[in-house]
């Protein structure tokens, strides 16, 4: 796992952009599922633009039939998860990099919405944490 220098801030302390490889995800995934966490996998890979992330962010989490394909519905669905019961959260945003280039401020406010489903989860001392696919500074050039 990266830290340092390949963390990028994202204003909220339960949101974390970071470079992580492949097996670094794999392993938060089986440890936060290992304490009985909600461990989810979300693949941006190709996500430019808002419609296409909050598609993939409702498959990935099974977001009921009712979710309106816009940021209220986003916030309501990941303050909610009722469909998915567990002690804690962690979603790990696989890929980011498209989004981050072709629609940063859609991204920036899809994180700061994850940040307040973060804050509304704390409130009811539910961990709910979220780490963001970022390239590393050797992947940027």
């Amino acid at each position: 796992m990266s830290t340092g220098s390949d963390a990028r801030a994202t204003g909220h302390w339960a949101v974390h952009e970071i470079s992580l490889t492949p097996e670094a995800n794999a392993a938060l995934a089986s440890l936060a599922g290992s304490l009985g966490f909600d461990a989810i996998r979300i693949d941006l890979a190709g996500c430019s633009d808002k419609t296409t992330f909050l598609g993939r962010m409702a498959e990935a989490l099974a977001f009921p039939d009712w979710f309106g394909q816009n940021w209220d519905a986003y916030f309501d669905c990941l303050a909610d998860l009722s469909w998915r019961p567990a002690r804690g959260y962690v979603l790990l945003l696989e890929h980011a990099d498209t989004m981050r280039s072709d629609a940063p401020e859609a991204l920036d406010t899809a994180l700061a919405i994850l940040g307040d489903a973060a804050s509304a989860w704390e409130s009811r001392g539910v961990p709910f944490r979220v780490f963001v696919g970022a390239p590393s500074p050797t992947d940027a050039g």
